[in-house]
């Protein structure tokens, strides 16, 4: 599986009430999907998210790529049943997580309108981004926030 794209966050997680910085590794997989892994700058952190019930965990969870108009649905649907999420701009993508009947962190994607551009220059830098944030490297490389979602 290709490695197709490496981001290097930081964000604030509540869990912890502060910033964290962790790497998402995507690998590609041949229908075009990828499957992610994340890395945490303190091993401490990855032993308090795998030891996380499903419902609790913020960084292990199933996401699924959709179009504009099933996006829009979802968010639809889940206000119309009173259905707890949350929507989230990370940049490269929009999300909208939600929890599952059996208490399964689900994730919706749709694609900014300048995918190919960001993915393109992803896939580009991705193992030199990954062999920056192995030598120590935290800078965050997200600097998609303003993405057009039209």
């Amino acid at each position: 599986m290709p490695l197709v794209a490496t981001w290097c966050e930081r964000a604030h997680v509540a869990e912890v009430g502060r910033e964290l910085e962790y790497c998402h590794a995507f690998y590609g997989l041949a229908d075009g999907g990828a499957i992610a892994f994340f890395q945490f700058a303190e091993p401490a952190h990855y032993e308090l998210f795998k030891a996380q019930h499903p419902k609790q965990a913020r960084f292990g969870h199933i996401a699924v790529k959709v179009d504009r108009a099933t996006f829009e649905d979802i968010q639809r649907r889940l206000k119309s049943y009173g259905i707890a999420y949350r929507l989230t701009y990370h940049g490269y993508c929009q999300s909208v997580y939600l929890m599952t009947p059996d208490e399964l962190k689900l994730e919706f994607t749709r694609d900014p309108d300048n995918v190919h551009d960001i993915a393109a220059r992803r896939r580009s830098d991705a193992h030199a981004e990954l062999k920056r944030w192995l030598a120590g490297g935290r800078t965050p490389n997200n600097t998609d926030h303003k993405s057009s979602f039209a």
